[in-house]
């Protein structure tokens, strides 16, 4: 290129960079809400009690058959419940909930993560690693989807934050399906409502960072950990990230992320001294402030072999061999105040296998602190009769 063309070329780009800012004369911040509207708020609006046949305060099941092998499907065919004083009066431990947003991602077809949860079919039974049933220990509801404005992300961050703190006061656990990982803002804001700012440690499973800043969209699947940190519900010394190996952060964002005291364990971390010892060093974080855990897992932290289900895969991740245990020891080894799994994009993924190992991951996590219900403190516990083949005593053959 000539030097008049270099030039030209670097007038150009300055013009061009000069026209993506934003310029008051020009653009306006927002297109603003019509508040006059007679539905303004219609979306959200709760059914009146006396719409419905008049029943007592509990859950109930939605299964037609005894074995729950049919009827409307919910979550490890859980029976259902709606208000807060079903989960009380029911005296509920686990509220799994769906939330059917994909507004902050990339994608299309997040939204549709709950429903392929609920017809996996996979039931909350036995777990032989613990030996442990969740559903024999656990009572647990699928508390249904929370209601989003499709046309707002903003909108609806602020009503799945009161659903996630309406349960959380009745003193049931959150269990959030989602949904891509916008969520995460309003999911762990509506438990540090209920808890407190700075008193719930996040361990969060991702292949990315989602510590975006600077962004046109304030809010999306890219910076819930920016947004936690910045508002104060996180303390960064209590953001926990296992997991992460996508082409970022850069050097200059992992300077950030160490500013703001931020805990990070890389594949590259793993790759250099193996998954227990990584582990070890998650757990010792956590438990290091005696704060309650909140634990986030984006399902592209698992390699694409096993959830290709996802908006933003990324290879050479977790198998499911490793992940599974490792839920279930935290889950089983902290003080869990909520859980989400999050990106599950069922539209994706043709076969079976996204839905299923998600429902697997959430499953282990049942199982750990079902465990822990029952007592179980050894860490890494794994039942001897599972684990380990011993003779049994000789039984008398019938004549």
């Amino acid at each position: 290129m000539t030097p008049g063309e270099i030039a030209e070329l670097a007038r150009a780009l300055m013009e061009a960079e000069a026209a993506s800012r934003f310029d008051a004369q020009r653009d306006r911040p927002n297109i603003p809400l019509n508040p006059e509207a007679s539905g303004f708020n219609a979306w959200k609006v709760r059914r009146p009690p006396g719409l419905d046949p008049p029943r007592s305060p509990g859950p109930f099941s939605l299964a037609r058959y005894v074995q729950g092998r049919s009827g409307i499907p919910t979550f490890f065919g859980l029976p259902v419940a709606l208000t807060p004083e079903d989960l009380k009066a029911g005296e509920v431990d686990v509220a799994l909930f769906g939330v059917p947003l994909n507004l902050g991602s990339g994608t299309r077809g997040a939204h549709l993560g709950p429903t392929a949860m609920r017809t996996a079919r996979m039931g909350a039974g036995l777990d032989m690693y613990t030996m442990v049933a969740p559903n024999a220990v656990l009572r647990m509801v699928d508390y249904g989807d929370v209601a989003v404005d499709n046309l707002s992300a903003e909108r609806s961050m602020e009503h799945v934050r009161e659903m996630v703190a309406e349960i959380a006061r009745t003193g049931a656990l959150p269990f959030a399906i989602g949904g891509d990982h916008s969520i995460a803002y309003s999911n762990i804001a509506g438990v540090t409502d209920v808890h407190g700012k700075g008193r719930v440690s996040v361990i969060h499973f991702d292949a990315h960072y989602d510590a975006g800043r600077d962004r046109a969209h304030l809010i999306d699947h890219g910076q819930p950990v920016y947004r936690l940190i910045a508002e104060g519900h996180v303390r960064g010394r209590d953001y926990i990230q296992v997991g992460l190996r996508a082409q970022g952060p850069s050097l200059e964002l992992f300077e950030w992320m160490r500013d703001q005291g931020m805990r990070y364990h890389t594949m590259v971390e793993v790759e250099k001294s193996g998954w227990e010892a990584v582990m070890r060093r998650v757990l010792a974080e956590a438990k290091a402030d005696g704060n309650r855990i909140y634990i986030s897992f984006d399902v592209d932290v698992l390699d694409p072999a096993f959830v290709p289900g996802t908006g933003t895969p990324v290879p050479a991740g977790l198998t499911m061999r490793e992940a599974v245990p490792i839920v279930r020891r935290l889950c089983m080894e902290t003080d869990l105040v909520g859980f989400e799994l999050v990106e599950l994009d069922p539209t994706m993924d043709p076969t079976y296998r996204s839905a299923l190992n998600s429902a697997y991951i959430v499953h282990a996590c049942l199982a750990g602190i079902a465990a822990r219900r029952k007592g179980i403190t050894q860490p890494g516990f794994l039942h001897p009769v599972s684990s380990e083949w011993q003779p049994g005593p000789k039984r008398r053959e019938p004549k």
